[in-house]
């Protein structure tokens, strides 16, 4: 029982890790009604920015303070995202207004080869380290009921409870504020929205900004435990069962759908990957997000769209 509860903890950790890439998806989604493959592009470059600025920014200004680094450099990724943000919403997105679906998604794709190469020029091909302090010693649980206890790691606990902080963060946001009503309404319909004076362009650029923050918080976990290379492009790619499974315009979804795949994952390796010669974890998200797109394609918290002729 021990080493299940121990596997069951592994999997949802991993699962939030999941979850906070997803939730950049279900962002865009939401706001745009188009798939954001830039998104993958984009937590590469928050984590670069987050990794490189937290080193230069002490020598150039001439202290040690790892805290104070780490700060200085959120911040400026920070600018950088909203930056970021603007520029696409300034020199692609206005242009693609009312356009169909697939020039969005086509253009999603163009800003993610152009901002892998920016981040090349920018920060270099090298392998990076983010340190922001969150603790690396593992903790024993359960002591008294198990023998030896169940391992549980500090670090995905926290990238966890930071996980959960920001998705009540959201869910308060697109629920209780003007701005995230006005996202949902342009998510329903551009021109409805424009109709009813929701500036259209003002919300992309909000919603690509949050989007960018979510990122940056998922690059900055994701490279304090994995660090920080160009194949976490690709990476992000292990979470697109999860806004399937979840569903693409939930941001509750999001969490949910990480947490099943990340335990499914898991439990799966460890349980029927030595029946079958391993392998499973691979493979397992794909295979339950085909079952999902046959059965309940718009997902466990996706809003059903009923087509009237």
């Amino acid at each position: 029982m021990g080493f299940f509860l121990e596997t069951l903890f592994g999997g949802l950790m991993t699962g939030m890790l999941y979850s906070l890439i997803g939730l950049g998806f279900v962002l865009i989604f939401k706001a745009s009604g188009v798939f954001n493959f830039a998104q993958g592009a984009m937590v590469l470059v928050a984590a670069l920015s987050m990794a490189r600025f937290a080193v230069w920014i002490p020598h150039w200004l001439g202290f040690e303070s790892l805290i104070l680094a780490n700060v200085l450099a959120f911040m400026v990724s920070a600018v950088i995202m909203f930056a970021m943000a603007w520029c696409i919403e300034r020199l692609v997105l206005r242009h693609l207004v009312n356009q169909e679906a697939t020039a969005l998604l086509m253009a999603t794709l163009g800003i993610a080869y152009f901002l892998e190469g920016l981040g090349q020029i920018a920060f270099g091909a090298s392998v990076y380290t983010i340190n922001v302090g969150m603790p690396k010693e593992p903790a024993f649980i359960f002591e008294s009921l198990f023998d030896g206890g169940v391992l549980l790691n500090l670090e995905d606990l926290t990238a966890a409870a930071i996980a959960a902080l920001l998705v009540a963060a959201l869910a308060l946001f697109f629920q209780v504020t003007a701005t995230g009503r006005a996202l949902r309404a342009v998510a329903d319909d551009h021109q409805a929205a424009q109709s009813v004076g929701i500036p259209l362009n003002r919300i992309w650029v909000i919603v690509w900004t949050v989007a960018g923050v979510v990122a940056l918080v998922a690059g900055i976990i994701w490279g304090s435990k994995f660090g920080v290379q160009f194949t976490l492009a690709t990476a992000t790619l292990r979470a697109l069962p999860v806004v399937i499974l979840g569903g693409l315009t939930s941001v509750p979804g999001a969490i949910i759908g990480g947490l099943i795949i990340g335990v499914g994952e898991k439990v799966s390796e460890v349980y029927l990957g030595p029946l079958v010669g391993g392998g499973i974890e691979i493979w397992f998200a794909y295979v339950l997000a085909l079952v999902f797109l046959l059965f309940r394609p718009q997902g466990l918290f996706g809003e059903k769209i009923i087509d009237r002729v």
